[in-house]
């Protein structure tokens, strides 16, 4: 078929990655920034913490090798054990700034085929070694980091290597894509054929297809399409057991789903390697704008109204006064709403008329707004000073944990008729968890990341002084006081970040107890030897 292409090689999009902190190492923030953002916080350390060499490390020695036959797949140099330890989570960072090292895997593999996966697993399973699936390692709950201690060795199973765009349907729009294809590798693949998978997560240049499936991510767009779930064709998966692949289809009745067995299995059930992929034609018009609101009651009702409207915005992200200062977007104890719509095929302009209006008659007022044609326009002042917060954020995050200050984000979803309560309730508990741990005050800030007709996701941020050296301490207790906070409120432990481990104790309270059985179930029929990503989302044991 004409509109149906096989391709058989890759785009290769090099990727410098910090091994410590967020990203790329040459966007990390220089001491005197550090500084300058720390002096923001009462109470913050006066100096930088320094970033420690690969060489000054003092890893744990390897305990295991690998067979002959796989030696060429695996690594056991200092600099890849070191990129493989942690996540990116605020603790993850900490540590690795004091040189905490502990966890490193024994070995870091790079399968470049399936087969590569099959036989590594084979080996792990025969060997007692366990197995940490690893993308790009943007994990910030615990995903990627070893904990169990009861393994003969760790190996860090990086896919990467495998991250080519195989197969594109034009007829059906779809895509049969590697799991270890980057964000920017896999959208430079579909461009030449004018599609787009348009799931772009703030972590977009850091993660990979198969860690967005592996922890059903969540994507920039406010509505409609928000998680990765919602692009799933299939699914092809490696067990210990055997390779699972499901058929591909626009929907069935036929049963449970088997991609649902995956979707969000954070790699404790099976290695995704491939996945067929629902794209979109490429967007062509777009717009975008602002809207003010002296009273953030007001503006979360204007959203609300918006999200019920069926007019699907793109962007509709809510900023509470104070995260809209800390943006730089508004100041004066504003909120700031910044809309967007897009479109492949029909200009948006109505569309977004429609939506200002409908906010407007909650009592905003509308700042500015434009509208453009091609991947390159841009939106109102408002909307790119929040895009480069955003994306600045992680990298702010790293130079703020240098100073000792902690910063924690949870984000979250409930109900229209629970989030006031759930907000005040944040403010003051967590608020409180801040007073206890730390002794300061903490800047509490909340933004609207997606919005659904029966309820938002707040994603909140939490900042306050720590001491040097006391950092994890005072995130876990402040962490440990906002699950409770969620729970108490009938809130999701999380949106869109996943369990992992730092995530654990809320889970097991949300999750009902016989589908508590059922995973453990299918985790001793799939991975008998226990050797895939233990402890994250449950023990395979009770």
């Amino acid at each position: 078929m004409a509109d149906r292409t096989s391709l058989s090689h890759g785009a290769d999009i090099a990727l410098a990655r910090s091994w410590w902190g967020w990203g790329d190492p040459g966007q990390a923030l220089p001491d005197a920034e550090c500084a300058e953002l720390a002096a923001l916080v009462p109470g913050a350390a006066g100096t930088a913490q320094p970033i420690p060499s690969i060489a000054s490390l003092e890893l744990p020695p390897v305990r295991v090798s690998a067979p002959r036959t796989l030696a060429h797949l695996v690594s056991g140099d200092p600099a890849d054990r070191a990129g493989h330890t942690y996540g990116k989570a605020f603790r993850d960072v900490v540590r690795a700034l004091h040189g905490d090292l502990a966890a490193a895997p024994d070995l870091v593999a790079f399968p470049r085929e399936e087969r590569d996966v099959v036989d590594l697993l084979d080996w792990a399973a025969a060997s007692d070694v366990a197995v940490i699936p690893y993308g790009a390692g943007s994990s910030v709950v615990g995903g990627v980091e070893y904990r169990a201690k009861t393994h003969s060795g760790v190996l860090s199973m990086d896919l990467s290597g495998m991250g080519r765009v195989l197969e594109i349907d034009r007829v059906s729009r779809s895509a049969r894509i590697q799991a270890g294809a980057l964000g920017p590798c896999l959208e430079a693949q579909l461009r030449p054929h004018g599609l787009t998978l348009r799931h772009f997560p703030q972590s977009f240049a850091f993660s990979t297809l198969g860690g967005w499936l592996a922890t059903r991510a969540g994507g920039h767009y406010a509505t409609l399409h928000t998680h990765i779930d919602d692009l799933t064709a299939a699914l092809r998966v490696v067990t210990p057991a055997g390779v699972s692949e499901s058929l591909r289809l626009p929907g069935s009745g036929a049963g449970p789903s088997p991609d649902r067995l995956f979707l969000g299995s954070e790699g404790t059930l099976g290695i995704i390697t491939e996945a067929w992929m629902r794209l979109q034609d490429r967007p062509v018009h777009k717009a975008s704008a602002s809207v003010v609101f002296d009273r953030f009651p007001a503006a979360v009702d204007a959203v609300r109204a918006i999200a019920q409207s069926g007019l699907y915005p793109a962007n509709c992200r809510l900023l509470d006064p104070g995260e809209a200062a800390l943006s730089g977007v508004a100041g004066g104890g504003r909120s700031v709403l910044v809309l967007g719509v897009e479109s492949a095929h029909h200009p948006v302009d109505g569309r977004l008329a429609e939506l200002v209006a409908l906010a407007r008659d909650h009592g905003g007022s509308p700042v500015g707004g434009s509208t453009a044609a091609g991947d390159s326009a841009v939106g109102d002042s408002a909307a790119e000073a929040w895009r480069s917060a955003f994306l600045r954020m992680p990298y702010i995050r790293d130079g703020l944990a240098r100073m000792s200050v902690i910063s924690e984000t949870f984000e979250t979803a409930c109900t229209w008729d629970r989030f006031p309560e759930l907000y005040e309730a944040v403010h003051r508990d967590v608020g409180a968890a801040v007073r206890a741990a730390t002794g300061a005050e903490a800047l509490i800030n909340c933004r609207f990341t997606h919005v659904y007709p029966d309820g938002p996701a707040p994603y909140f941020t939490v900042i306050a002084p720590g001491r040097r050296g006391s950092e994890v301490a005072m995130w876990d207790a402040i962490k440990a006081a906002a699950m409770h906070t969620l729970g108490e409120h009938r809130a999701t432990v999380t949106h869109h970040h996943a369990v992992g481990r730092d995530h654990r104790p809320g889970y097991d309270r949300q999750r009902p107890e016989p589908f508590a059985l059922a995973l453990r179930a299918a985790k001793q029929a799939l991975d008998p030897a226990g050797i895939l990503n233990p402890g994250v989302l449950f023990d395979a044991a009770g």
